[in-house]
């Protein structure tokens, strides 16, 4: 899983490098397993200043190249050789200095070298928006509108900012943490800062009632499905921080509107689908399970048939994604849609994760889906992804969101004693700082008195359902090593094992047997009745006798 460093700091303040964040993390059981720095332009703009044209003149040699001096705030100007017609003295511009290496939108990167052109030295480049990744215009060089001073980076003028990718190695048990917000909670736990949420109170609907109705006919597979139509959107490209942060955790930009269900994703852990809303036949959402055999197209344009216990987000026709793992080719957003319909839901792990490994789909949906999701969350997340597909591509709320929950999933219920919390961590712990951290991992204390206490856990914490386990939780926060090693732990052992002297083994069981009786080997099954000695499920009478034996001396089978 990855998290952006930058998008991870807008959730809560983080004084940390990443270095330093990445070995917090990873001593509260989220074990970081690479960092990577993350450009918002490929090379970052490194070596490309803001410069000055002081004199623009005709090259001597060449009719469509201009030899020009340039203002970078060094001690003397750069002679640069152009070949753009709008360049003119007086101009701010972009100069890639000798030695940076550019990185075009359109082609292999090359290095800025000091050279003759046409018999005029050159030291440096002005450069295009698509020469330096900026954008795909080639009519000219940029021209800037600013004040800021000659030597300035360009990565500080256009705002570019490097964010640093933490690759996490989520473990199964950790449904929680699949998501920016998820690890925020752990990084509140660690350096009790507070969390700041998507601001929803802008969220607003018009008057309009939705045309659509929502119909649950398996509600153990799907406890909880919220949707909200929205009409008069704008398909288009999104804008740069968006494509940016997809990038930095792996995924394709699409549209603004299917771009931001991935930042939800990604951001809060809710996977969240949507559908064109004019290609929902009879406006009716329907969650069920269609027949063995039904067949339905996704978006990667494979056809697949459905088992039978597959659950499937259908209208009033036929299936139009296959809940919880993939969306629908049929039913999904294109350039033309204009109204969309927005599926926020909570579905049962188990379903989705034999349906993923039926159809050998692994998404980034049912990732989190066959984990565990919250399913307090889908109300929030249908807000905050509504309010910002309005600011990417406009469009209304209809009138109130579809909320269908007939069975809230209730908070478990744990006692704790406190010897026990002492006993398993092998140390004495405050109190207080004990329920300081239970509290700030979301873990309420509902009574207590000075023997135990009961806490109320929330249902997003999949792996805590017994004492131990919140135990568990309190030492990963509190801080393995801060567990000092006393005379009588046997750690030693844990990393090497202690040398073994098999004679002086076999010399000891030799002993201990004898010790017991075994002081001579038997290997005649036939023996005397009066030597033979009865099983503990036997007694004297019950031997199994020889019907021809010998001679009465071996007349009976051994017994023990």
């Amino acid at each position: 899983m990855k998290i952006s460093y930058k998008h991870l700091a807008s959730l809560i303040e983080i004084t940390e490098t990443p270095e330093i964040l990445s070995e917090l993390l990873t001593a509260t059981g989220l074990e970081v397993e690479g960092i990577e720095k993350i450009d918002a332009v490929p090379g970052g703009l490194t070596g490309l200043v803001i410069g000055e044209v002081l004199t623009c003149e005709q090259h001597p040699n060449a009719d469509r190249l201009r030899k020009t001096t340039v203002d970078i705030g060094a001690e003397k100007p750069l002679e640069i050789v152009c070949g753009a017609a709008n360049v003119a003295a007086g101009q701010k511009v972009v100069i890639a200095t000798v030695g940076a290496t550019l990185y075009p939108s359109d082609g292999e990167p090359f290095e800025i070298k000091k050279s003759k052109i046409r018999g005029e030295v050159s030291e440096g480049m002005i450069c295009a928006e698509d020469e330096i990744g900026l954008g795909n215009s080639h009519d000219g060089i940029m021209v800037l509108t600013t004040d800021a001073p000659n030597g300035t980076p360009a990565a500080a003028h256009f705002k570019l900012e490097s964010d640093y990718c933490i690759e996490i190695g989520l473990t199964p048990n950790r449904a929680d943490a699949a998501s920016h917000f998820g690890v925020a909670r752990d990084v509140r736990a660690l350096n009790g800062k507070e969390i700041s949420l998507p601001e929803t109170t802008g969220f607003k609907v018009v008057s309009e009632k939705t045309t659509f109705t929502i119909s649950i006919q398996n509600e153990v597979a799907c406890p909880r499905f919220c949707g909200l139509e929205i009409r008069g959107v704008t398909v288009k490209e999104s804008p740069e921080w968006l494509k940016n942060f997809l990038r930095t955790v792996g995924v394709k930009s699409i549209n603004n509107i299917v771009d931001t269900t991935n930042y939800i994703n990604h951001f809060l852990g809710q996977p969240m689908h949507i559908f064109d809303a004019d290609k929902v036949a009879g406006k009716q959402i329907v969650v069920r399970v269609p027949e063995k055999g039904t067949k339905v197209t996704t978006l990667d344009k494979i056809e697949r048939e459905l088992s039978g216990f597959d659950l499937a987000i259908c209208d009033a026709e036929k299936p139009m994604a296959i809940a919880g793992v993939f969306g629908g080719l049929n039913s999904g957003v294109s350039d033309s849609t204009k109204n969309i319909f927005l599926e926020v839901a909570y579905f049962d792990p188990a379903w989705i994760r034999k349906t993923a490994t039926h159809h050998s789909l692994k998404t980034d949906a049912s990732f989190r889906y066959e984990r565990g999701t919250d399913p307090e969350m889908p109300p929030f997340a249908i807000k905050a992804a509504a309010l910002m597909i309005q600011n990417l591509a406009g469009g209304e709320c209809l009138d109130g969101i579809i909320d269908i929950y007939p069975k809230p999933i209730e908070h478990k219920e744990v006692t704790l004693k406190y010897r026990n919390i002492n006993r398993l961590i092998g140390k004495e712990i405050g109190v207080e700082r004990i329920h300081e951290i239970l509290e700030s991992l979301d873990i309420k204390t509902l009574t207590k008195d000075e023997q135990q206490f009961t806490v109320s856990v929330p249902p997003y914490r999949v792996d805590v359902t017994r004492e131990a386990d919140v135990i568990e939780e309190i030492l990963r926060i509190y801080g393995f090593d801060n567990i000092e090693l006393s005379e009588n732990l046997q750690s030693d052992f844990i990393s090497e094992f202690p040398f073994t002297d098999s004679d002086a083994l076999r010399k000891r069981v030799s002993e201990y047997l004898a010790g017991i009786g075994f002081n001579e080997i038997q290997t005649l099954s036939i023996v005397k009745p009066a030597q033979n000695t009865p099983l503990s499920s036997l007694s004297k009478g019950d031997e199994v006798k020889l019907l021809n034996p010998l001679n009465e001396e071996l007349s009976v089978m051994r017994q023990g």
